[in-house]
Parts: structure tokens; C-alpha cells; sequence
């Protein structure tokens, strides 16, 4: 058994000749690696290493089976529900199972000395506590309970999310405010599919997995990526459009290859594409040959051509008219969903929002600010930066430090909108156009 010798096997290759196979004996031999692309091409063909075996990361069936091996040595509360716990551990392998089984008996002792120290005079050092055997009779009381488990999952990272791979990210429907049409697009085709698997059942085939969210820039397209992915409780991948571009030839196509294999690893999972149509630009048109071949190898993931169970692609643009119509179809970014600028009911929720993490002043009318003209064609970005704004003025003027109205008109007179009016109408148009393309 070779583990990580894919350098060993460059060299020469008269040790694995195509006649070993004639000869009597009973030699077998297994090589493991993570990089299989590293190896020699001609080490994978026939009579070589020619069976090739693909350990993938465990489902959520396959990870309950291996936390019950790797808690097999601990005394599990009776009513521990093993499910409970695997679901949240996307991205996990066996050997971060080992280790949560043992952070989580860790958590076990700790509550059970901590609980001796209250029974205990306070006087004792914690030090001496930890020192003393458990009796028995406290061994037979003391068991690993569901909360011992939560507590170490708080902050374990498992090994994909430290090799590259994201995490379920920390923004909430609550931090954007106005787009609750959005989220009624995504909740029964990604949110509810993943939250309540059960409840989809039978029905998988009617729920989309790509989905094009369009708009004028600042509108809150990331964010709601993010949210949705948070809501749903899955991992979160978050790319560039740009970033794949790369001078070399294959390279590119390469990426996204990479990039859908990581993203099926760590399923479920949520790949977002920003500024997707640097990537998809229109064939034929000059200067597309560029983004040809990536856009081929593009749609032949969004395709299916591999399984591509438990990853929804969103997909985010301003500029959705320069995109190839064969990325548009159903079954790649088959569901289109306008993120427009926000009307004045939307930027008072915006505005409410923000100001959970400004200090407002209470007679601050937020709703009066939204309604203004000189608030008209402000994006969610604009805003976020008007109340910074606001608050740096209250920071340099007011004693009290808390942000007033007075403070806002300052802001309105040092900040314009990102859009202007001109900017406004085209990209309206160009959205109209689309919509009607459809």
C-alpha cells in the first residue's frame, strides 16, 4: 500500500511493467492519494492502477453511521438523536467525527467538574478537582449528552473548511430588509428542499437548481445569496466571475472543474457566481472567444453532465443582456429573479436594518428619510453608506454620540446616489428588454 506516493510513482515505470500481471503470486497493490490529477497518465491506464476507487465526503446517512462508530467507546445518553447531530456536520470525514467524539467528552468531564465545584465548598482550587479520580458512582451518573455535542460543534472546523472550503456564512434575512419577494422565490426551491427534505420528497424533480439573480450593482444581490444559504443551513461558496479567467490554456476550464468536485464534496452546498457574466458572454460576439471554452465546461456542469445532488448554483449580474441565451435555459440559470432598486416602503426596511448596528437617535423618523427625494435612486449600498455618513458627522458634532436628523441632511449633501438618473433609465430598459426576451 503506497499512501501519498504520487511523486514515487513519476519515476521510472519498469517496476509496474504490463507483465506483472502474468506472473504468479499473490501481490496486490493499493495506492491512495488526494491528487489524482498529479499522477502520471500512463500509471492509470489498464493492467496498472486501472480500478479506480473515489472516496467521496459521507451524506448525512453515511456520516450518521460513522458517528456511531466513532462514539462507540462513549457513554451515550439514552435519548441522544444521532441524526440530529450528523445533519449539521456537512463537509465533516471520518477523522473529524473522532475528534468532535472526543471534544464532546471533554465538554462531558468539564460539566461534571464544575458541577463537583458547586457541591464543593468555593474555596477549592479547580486545579485539585481535575486531579481526582471520578468515583464510580459519579462514572454510572455521567453520560454524553445532545447539548455536550452542540457545544463542541460551536467551534470545530472540520477539515474541508480549512482546506478552502466555506462555511455556512452569518447573514440573516434581518441584516437586508425589503427583498421579502426574493425570498418567497427562494424558499420553497432551495430553503425548504434542504430544510425539510422530508416534506419534498417525490417532488425533487420540480424544484430548480440555478438560479440568475439580476439588478443594478449595490441592490443586495450577495447578501442574498448569503442569507439564503444561511436560512437553509448549508455550506456557501463564494466566487468571482473574473477570478477564473486565466491566460493559460485549459486552466480556466480546470477551475471550474475543481470548483463544482469541491462543491459536491462539501453538498449540501450553495455555489454563487458574482459578476457570472464575465463568464458567459454572448458567443460570436468579439472578443467572446476569450470565455468560449470556459463557458462550454460552464454549462456541461450546469448541465448535470456529473451528479450534482445537494448544489444549487445562484448566479448574480448587472448586466444580464451580455450573457450567452444557452445559460439562461432551464436546467442552468433557469430561474430569473429581478433585485431592483428599492422603493421607499424597501428603504425604510433597509434603513431599519442598518440602524440595528447604529446609534440611532429615537426621534429619528426613518421612514421620513426613506420617503425624501434626495433618497430616491439609492441603492442598499447607498444607504449603508448615507447612515455611516450620518454617523461620522454625529461622532464629530454631537456630545450624546447618537445619530439625528440633522446629522442625515448632512450626509445627503456629502453623499450622491451610485446611479445616476441617466444610468437609472438604461438599466431599467435593459431589464425590460430581458424580461420580454424570456
Amino acid at each position: 500500500c503506497m499512501d501519498e506516493k504520487y511523486m514515487l510513482l513519476k519515476q521510472k515505470e519498469s517496476n509496474f511493467s504490463d507483465d506483472v500481471g502474468s506472473k504468479s503470486g499473490h501481490v496486490i497493490v493499493i495506492g491512495a492519494t488526494n491528487r489524482p490529477d498529479a499522477l502520471d497518465p500512463a500509471l492509470r491506464r489498464s493492467l496498472r492502477f486501472d480500478k479506480e476507487i473515489c472516496l467521496d465526503v459521507p451524506d448525512e446517512k453515511a456520516r450518521e453511521e460513522i458517528f456511531s462508530l466513532a462514539t462507540r467507546n462513549l457513554r451515550l445518553e439514552s435519548t441522544l438523536d444521532r441524526s440530529k447531530i450528523a445533519r449539521p456536520t456537512s463537509g465533516f470525514v471520518g477523522a473529524d467525527f473522532e475528534v468532535l467524539a472526543k471534544n464532546a467528552a471533554m465538554v462531558t468531564a468539564k460539566r461534571a467538574i464544575y458541577a463537583r465545584e458547586t457541591e464543593l465548598s468555593s474555596d477549592i482550587d479547580i486545579c485539585s478537582l481535575m486531579k481526582q479520580a471520578v468515583s464510580e458512582e459519579e462514572e454510572k451518573r455521567l453520560f454524553v449528552t445532545t447539548s455536550d455535542f452542540e457545544e463542541a460543534l460551536k467551534d470545530f472546523q472540520p477539515t474541508l473548511t480549512r482546506e478552502g472550503f466555506s462555511t455556512i456564512p452569518d447573514v440573516t434575512w434581518d441584516d437586508i430588509g425589503g427583498l421579502d419577494h426574493v425570498r418567497e422565490a427562494f424558499y420553497h426551491h432551495v430553503i425548504r428542499r434542504f430544510k425539510f427534505p422530508e416534506e419534498c420528497k417525490g417532488f425533487e424533480n420540480c424544484l430548480e437548481t440555478g438560479f440568475l439573480l439580476y439588478g443594478p450593482p449595490g441592490c443586495g444581490k450577495t447578501l442574498v445569496a448569503q442569507a439564503v444559504a444561511n436560512e437553509a443551513g448549508v455550506n456557501f461558496i463564494h466566487v468571482e466571475g473574473p477570478q477564473f479567467l486565466n491566460k493559460y490554456v485549459g486552466e480556466t476550464e480546470k477551475a471550474i472543474r475543481e470548483l463544482f468536485s469541491r462543491a459536491r464534496m462539501c453538498s449540501p452546498c450553495i455555489v454563487f457566481f458574482d459578476e457570472v457574466d464575465a463568464l458567459t458572454t454572448k458567443r460570436g460576439e468579439q472578443g467572446a472567444w476569450v470565455v468560449e471554452r470556459p463557458l462550454n465546461q460552464l454549462l456541461i456542469e450546469l448541465s448535470g453532465g456529473k451528479k450534482r445532488d445537494g448544489v444549487v448554483v445562484i448566479a448574480a449580474t448587472n448586466r444580464p443582456h451580455m450573457m450567452d441565451p444557452a445559460v439562461q435555459r432551464a436546467g442552468r440559470f433557469g430561474r430569473h429573479i429581478h433585485v431592483p432598486l428599492p422603493n421607499s416602503v424597501q428603504r425604510h426596511s433597509i434603513l431599519k436594518a442598518i440602524g440595528k448596528d447604529f446609534r440611532i437617535d429615537p426621534s429619528t423618523d426613518l421612514n421620513a428619510i426613506a420617503r425624501m427625494e434626495s433618497c430616491e435612486n439609492r441603492s442598499g449600498a447607498d444607504l449603508l453608506s448615507l447612515v455611516k455618513e450620518a454617523g461620522l458627522a454625529a461622532l464629530i458634532s454631537d456630545s450624546k454620540r447618537t445619530i439625528k436628523m440633522v446629522h442625515f441632511e448632512k450626509a445627503f449633501s456629502n453623499l450622491k446616489p451610485s446611479l445616476t438618473n441617466q444610468q437609472v433609465r438604461e438599466y431599467e430598459n435593459i431589464f425590460t428588454d430581458f424580461e420580454s426576451a424570456k
